[in-house]
């Protein structure tokens, strides 16, 4: 049986205990035994770290030690998946840049606030999102900094709200991504300022299928995957 650990906490306009039931609501569905946390010790054992095949972080804002994050990261490296979205994952902790190369990208601003109704749009060759149609939300739309290379699943387009960015003209900005880290499988969906986004019939099942892909990782993973991965020492000066 797989595991899952998740990890809930900082801002609570994120609604993070709820939002993290909702994660293990699908997890248990997918099968997975799911541990969940309201602590950030929990990536203090790192050693226990490898025993998962996914960790869904669900904490916004805050700080984090290096360690801990090292710690993340070699565990993501030696193949376990890391999975979530919005501000829990990629508004998570501003001040350590190994968090944000490792995750995809950080968020930088929601013009218009809550309350936004825009259009998700899914990349039609995407294995990943394959049949699910493009849908309407009202919420914060995401303006993200992100790693070029990542693999775009979905996008949504700026401007919707004007603002000082509208003389750029239109963009595409993601929605969904993946991207690899070391072994490990990294699923990130920018939806989710609360729990009933998260609820959402087309924001589960792009969780559902991010999950499952990500998970999928360290059981791929070559036999020397942790040994490699434990000489990683970080490449940011981040606290």
């Amino acid at each position: 049986m797989k595991q899952a650990l998740i990890v809930w906490g900082g801002w609570e306009g994120h609604q993070p205990e709820q939002v993290a039931g909702i994660y293990r609501e699908i997890l248990e569905v997918l099968g997975f035994r799911v541990e969940v946390s309201d602590t950030l010790e929990s990536y203090a054992d790192a050693e226990r770290l490898l025993e998962y095949d996914l960790i869904v972080p669900n904490w916004t804002m805050g700080k984090i030690s290096k360690k801990y994050v090292l710690n993340v990261s070699r565990a993501v490296q030696a193949g376990v998946g890391l999975a979530g979205t919005h501000g829990g994952m990629c508004d998570s902790f501003r001040y350590n840049v190994d968090w944000q190369f490792m995750t995809g990208g950080n968020w930088v601003a929601h013009p218009g606030n809550d309350g936004v109704e825009y259009t998700v749009r899914i990349r039609q060759n995407s294995p990943l999102l394959r049949g699910i149609g493009d849908f309407r939300v009202k919420s914060e739309q995401y303006y993200l900094h992100y790693d070029p290379a990542v693999e775009i699943h979905a996008t949504t387009r700026f401007p919707v709200v004007p603002g000082p960015h509208s003389p750029n003209g239109p963009v595409d900005m993601p929605v969904v991504w993946t991207k690899r880290w070391g072994e490990g499988r990294v699923f990130y969906c920018s939806l989710g300022h609360q729990a009933n986004i998260v609820d959402m019939p087309p924001v589960r099942e792009i969780l559902r299928r991010g999950f499952a892909w990500a998970a999928e990782g360290k059981a791929l993973a070559p036999p020397d995957a942790v040994t490699r991965a434990m000489d990683y020492t970080g490449m940011g000066d981040s606290e």
